[in-house]
């Protein structure tokens, strides 16, 4: 596996990585269109791609970074054929490079359902053995996601 990092998509990655998102994360956050999608990215400020790549060239995980209300967030999605085996770890730990504290939200219950109808497991413990903080005191809950905030620091 290998880590390319990029400023900008191009479009072709633009729709594995919507695919990607709508087959891993919960039904409830996936981007219908193509149109959602850029939405969504679109709104993002100083983004940074992390596209992790199989020895076939194919993508099998992405990370990205970005600044909200001026702290570094990020978000990160693997195929789950791929997940357990240090992938994710791997892609966490390029982040951690290249800042110094890095916020997610994380699904922090078992409710949640994919779009192929099978049960989202939350990531609360891949994040625990990354060296994450687990923020109880803020939530998020919404219309997309109930979770809670992470971080990691330096």
């Amino acid at each position: 596996m290998k880590i390319v990092e990029r400023g900008i998509l191009s479009e072709e990655e633009k729709e594995v990585l919507r695919e990607l998102w709508n087959e891993e994360y919960p039904a409830r956050l996936n981007c219908k269109t193509m149109q959602d999608f850029e939405l969504y990215l679109n709104g993002l400020s100083n983004t940074k791609h992390y596209l992790l790549f199989d020895a076939l060239d194919k993508i099998n995980g992405w990370a990205f970074t970005f600044l909200r209300e001026d702290e570094n967030w990020f978000a990160i999605i693997l195929n789950h054929q791929i997940q357990g085996k240090g992938n994710g770890s791997f892609l966490i730990d390029e982040l951690k490079k290249n800042n110094t504290s890095l916020n997610g939200w994380v699904i922090d219950h078992e409710n949640e359902v994919k779009q192929n109808a099978a049960y989202y497991k939350s990531p609360m413990p891949f994040y625990i053995k990354n060296g994450f903080t687990i923020l109880t005191e803020i939530r998020i809950e919404n219309e997309k996601m109930s979770g809670v905030k992470i971080n990691w620091k330096r």
